[in-house]
């Protein structure tokens, strides 16, 4: 897939490639292979400096394009499965020397710990954290923290998850990057008010769009965390972002329904994407739509 590049001078900004787009469970078959089946998991690049959103199976792809000493720093959104199963099998974690650093949500750094540890105890895995041979970093993030990674500024925000859930806003050379995966409005408002005071004034907002109105209304998914393309459209237009692009597809989503969901999205935010494994966004500051490089 041709990388996609905000009109600019090409020389600031932000790299955002996407290698797990799905939601819940990787899906597979040839009825997913235009969009992918692979769980969260989002590549940026300012820079030299690697930052890596998620760790769902889209990580093991990852791993295959990365050679030599590594430096990474992980921001996890938070720790079901479909976010951070990628892990144990991300071959960079095993080579003696690497140096590996992972925010997540918690109180204490031992929380982000041991969120990776219990995935890799038996009987769910063979192999347990302590054998990885790369130099680990846990952290531990809360709503509102600030920190830097390199060149970019990254700042975090709560979202409505019925488990902890940051959101993450990444700034660098003046173009943002806002990721709300895993959010739902709250009761009696059109969206969650923390993803809209992240994503204010953003040059790309990724944002959970999982089900479709009726899915969401109908079919008892209230209260399970995730939104609609409509209302990450409706969060699009209220903070003033540039460009949205749809993540988190639902498993039962296969290339026609997401390919369909693009398209009416599109009626209601016209600067829409849907996330598609291998699309490379650059993201550029001061401008105002993407066009094919």
């Amino acid at each position: 897939m041709p990388e996609q590049t905000a009109n600019g001078n090409g020389t600031a900004g932000l790299s955002v490639r996407f290698w797990g787009v799905r939601g819940s469970i990787a899906t597979s078959g040839a009825a997913f292979a235009r969009v992918g089946g692979n769980t969260t998991c989002i590549e940026v690049r300012a820079a030299n400096e690697l930052v890596i959103l998620d760790a769902g199976t889209g990580l093991m792809p990852l791993a295959q394009t990365l050679a030599g000493p590594l430096r990474a720093t992980f921001l996890l959104t938070h720790f079901h499965w479909d976010h951070i199963q990628g892990f144990p099998f991300f071959a960079p974690a095993y080579q003696a020397g690497n140096h590996l650093t992972l925010y997540g949500p918690g109180e204490h750094d031992g929380d982000v710990e041991a969120a990776f540890a219990r995935q890799m105890q038996p009987p769910h895995f063979p192999v347990t954290l302590d054998v990885l041979r790369a130099h680990l970093h846990f952290r531990h993030l809360r709503p509102g923290d600030e920190i830097r990674v390199g060149p970019i500024s990254v700042r975090t925000g709560i979202l409505n998850h019925p488990q902890p859930c940051l959101g993450y806003r990444l700034t660098a050379g003046g173009a943002s990057v806002v990721l709300a995966t895993d959010t739902e409005p709250h009761e009696g408002n059109p969206f969650d008010p923390g993803v809209l005071e992240l994503a204010r004034g953003a040059d790309l907002l990724i944002h959970d769009a999982q089900y479709t109105e009726d899915q969401y209304h109908h079919s008892g998914r209230k209260g399970w965390g995730h939104s609609t393309y409509d209302t990450a459209c409706h969060v699009a237009r209220e903070a003033g972002v540039k460009q949205l692009v749809l993540f988190h597809h639902d498993p039962n989503h296969d290339d026609r329904s997401v390919e369909a969901i693009e398209e009416a999205a599109r009626s209601l935010f016209s600067h829409t994407l849907v996330a598609r494994e291998g699309m490379t966004l650059r993201v550029e500051p001061a401008v105002s739509r993407y066009e094919a490089a």
